[in-house]
């Protein structure tokens, strides 16, 4: 569940380089390794581990750039090791194998996850039929702390925006999205908006799942990008 790729430590050095990780450019002025061993060792903190397969540094590279225009804004790449990572996942933080991407100008790496997430469980719950509201566009950030999740609702032109209800069981966190009072002033468009929306939890995430009570499936996960979280 958690970011598949971390930046340098510190963060992007400029608002250019912000541009073209947010695009996706970048230019790959050096060799990437060959693909290595198939299969690699995720862990947690408990001793529990699983094997999963791994993406070679070429593929990896790829899914990181869609773009690479060296007359925009651009990352450059000048070649990339394996090593590993702690990512979020639906068990609590785990250490993955990563591919380790060198920028120029930059001391630490880009990391990227080179392990293939395993297939989600079955969901306990059916999709709600028959309520108002939208189901939550994607997960972005659960707390440090676990005790929060932030998500991406939706709401529409003339209402009073996004809330999310929780219902917390012993291996899920159901989260429901809907929307406030209806106004009555104002131009109504059928366009949905988007709003980050903070809900607290009464204990930790920890290895339980999140799931949308509208579609009965795990939220989607991508990370928080340029929007405002308001609590809920």
């Amino acid at each position: 569940m958690g970011e598949v790729v971390q930046l340098p430590r510190g963060g992007l050095h400029s608002q250019a380089d912000k541009q073209a990780y947010g695009d996706q450019n970048f230019v790959l002025r050096g060799e990437l390794p060959d693909s290595g061993p198939k299969d690699g060792r995720v862990t947690w903190p408990v001793g529990k581990s699983l094997t999963r397969p791994l993406v070679g540094a070429d593929e990896s590279y790829k899914t990181l750039a869609s773009t690479h225009n060296n007359k925009k804004p651009h990352l450059t790449v000048t070649g990339a090791k394996r090593g590993e990572m702690t990512l979020v996942t639906s068990r609590g933080p785990a250490t993955v194998p990563a591919w380790l991407f060198t920028l120029h100008g930059y001391a630490s790496p880009l990391k990227q996850a080179a392990a293939i997430p395993s297939k989600p469980p079955r969901p306990p719950i059916r999709p709600a039929r028959g309520i108002p509201g939208y189901p939550l566009n994607r997960l972005v950030q659960i707390a440090a702390d676990g005790r929060s999740v932030t998500v991406i609702a939706l709401h529409g032109a003339c209402d009073g925006g996004s809330a999310v209800d929780v219902l917390e069981t012993h291996g899920s966190v159901v989260l429901s999205g809907s929307t406030k009072d209806h106004k009555d002033s104002g131009n109504c468009t059928k366009q949905a908006k988007m709003q980050a929306v903070t809900v607290k939890l009464d204990r930790p995430v920890g290895d339980r799942v999140l799931l949308d009570a509208r579609t009965g499936q795990p939220v989607p996960y991508k990370g928080l990008r340029g929007l405002s979280a308001s609590g809920s």
